[in-house]
């Protein structure tokens, strides 16, 4: 037994003595460390926000345990740039280990004001410096800051924000959020360099927000823009000559800039026009990755409360691109995507009109309840829409509900519609047969879009769109939403299509 007792003893310590690591006998790490990237390139951010934490890996390809003398930042303690190496916070740390054939992150992020600089854009660069002398070896970190525009609300006595109404709640009590008025000196926004908006701007009672073409308008999270009763906004986008860069459009977005965020959904809050609001036009604007892109709460004994959206794209928005509350808005040549709910909602009755327009919601982004296009009425209702496509990835993309205490009119007028109900009793609204409602529509043909789920809406040569359209609506937009000819035998939609 104790034979047997001693040889156990001798076979474990030949396993645990010939296993166990010297983890503190390192050798140097000679020069001979490899990475993950040449070069780490941090997206553009804003000057005096975050930016996105990138990763470094460092690798020890070697057989030997090696000590890493020194990590570091060439400019030290001066550099916007912060690092995290295994877990600790700095800018330089000394004596890392790192095991053979192991590898370890550098996890890299950046803030930065660039206001002292007298520049919009300034490409700031620093090194990551691994070890020094002979041994050398560095990494270059490369970030392009912009300058912006800040509006957010004003501090008030005991640290209380500064608030704004954006509308009333489901039991018309009023709401009130974090915001700032827009003070005369910021009632034009300028192409000169981005605004970053924080909280809610709130164009006052009597007064217009103008925005010239090229202006990009970026909003923080939960934050917005709103217009007052009496007040208006005017967008002046113009057409681009690039389709890639769009230098003459109005885009309003998020604050992050980052390739990754381009295209998620409810990074702010919405464009809300207030009950009252007067003489509201958009034209060529994007509006993308809202919760709600525009709202407006409309005053349909006004006359002078409207809306004119020409030229612009709403999509990508977490639950309604445009919803519309008793209203009254023309349109020519709008592009309502994808949506969390609802792409187009004429809510409570109102007055509209839409003249080629491409209504499609093909969401991707998980369930999806609504529809392209949703028409309800408490309130008379009068809608019209000329050569338009209604259409998107679910089979039934039109949705009409009556109330039958107020008048519901309606009229698609040369248009395709997606949807599974064909109901020919005489008195249904889904009767597709009763010209009262529906002269020369087709149903569930192929639009052929060049990327629905990436919401752009070109048809291309095999749409069933093509050449169908109603020519006496088209001569009332004669040029489709890229400055196309659409006078002789138009299609449907806001793309006109073309070899």
């Amino acid at each position: 037994m104790r034979v047997y007792t001693s040889l156990i003893i001798l076979i474990l310590v030949i396993i645990f003595g010939t296993s166990c690591r010297k983890d503190f006998d390192y050798g140097p790490s000679s020069g001979n460390l490899a990475f993950s990237k040449d070069t780490v390139y941090l997206d553009t951010v804003f000057t005096n926000i975050s930016s996105s934490t990138y990763a470094l890996k460092v690798y020890n390809t070697t057989r030997d345990d090696v000590n890493i003398p020194s990590i570091q930042l060439k400019e030290g303690n001066n550099s916007a740039y912060r690092l995290n190496v295994d877990g600790q916070e700095g800018k330089a740390f000394k004596n890392i280990p790192l095991f053979a054939q192991d590898s370890l992150y550098i996890f890299i992020e950046i803030t930065q004001d660039i206001s002292k600089t007298q520049q919009t854009n300034w490409l700031y660069i620093d090194v990551l410096q691994f070890d020094s002398g002979k041994d050398l070896q560095e990494i270059p970190l490369v970030t392009l800051i912009k300058d912006a525009v800040f509006i957010s609300p004003t501090i008030l006595e005991n640290n209380v924000k500064e608030q704004v109404y954006i509308g009333k709640d489901a039991n018309e009590k009023n709401i009130f959020v974090d915001g700032a008025t827009l003070t005369d000196e910021q009632l034009h926004f300028t192409n000169t360099i981005p605004y970053i908006i924080y909280g809610y701007a709130s164009v006052p009672e009597g007064k217009q927000l103008i925005i010239d073409a090229g202006s990009r308008i970026h909003f923080h999270k939960n934050s917005g823009l709103v217009v007052q009763k009496n007040a208006s906004i005017q967008i002046n986008g113009i057409l681009s000559e690039d389709k890639e860069i769009k230098e003459g459009e109005v885009i309003f977005e998020g604050d992050r800039l980052e390739p990754e965020l381009a295209n998620i959904s409810g990074q702010w809050g919405s464009i809300i026009l207030n009950q009252g609001s007067i003489n509201n036009k958009i034209n060529y604007t994007t509006i993308k990755n809202a919760t709600t892109g525009v709202l407006f709460n409309g005053e349909i004994t006004n006359p002078n409360s409207n809306l004119e959206i020409n030229n612009s794209q709403i999509f990508n928005s977490s639950s309604i691109n445009l919803w519309l509350k008793e209203a009254k808005v023309t349109s020519k040549n709008l592009v309502i995507g994808g949506a969390g709910k609802i792409g187009l909602y004429c809510n409570l009755g109102g007055n509209y009109s839409f003249t080629h327009a491409t209504i499609a919601n093909y969401w991707l982004n998980g369930f999806r309840e609504g529809s392209a296009l949703k028409i309800d009425n408490t309130t008379e209702l009068s809608a019209v829409f000329n050569n338009c496509i209604i259409d998107g990835n679910k089979r039934n993309e039109l949705v009409l509900e009556k109330n039958n205490a107020s008048s519901f009119n309606f009229l698609f007028n040369h248009c395709m519609i997606t949807s599974d109900i064909n109901d020919n009793t005489a008195n249904s609204i889904y009767n597709f047969s009763n010209t009262n409602h529906y002269n020369t529509v087709f149903l569930n043909k192929d639009s052929s879009f060049d990327d629905a789920f990436n919401n752009i809406f070109d048809i291309n040569k095999s749409s069933f769109a093509i050449n169908i359209g109603d020519l006496e609506s088209a001569l009332n937009a004669p040029v489709d939403i890229q400055n196309t000819n659409r006078s002789s035998s138009p299609d449907l939609g806001a793309f006109e299509y073309f070899e």
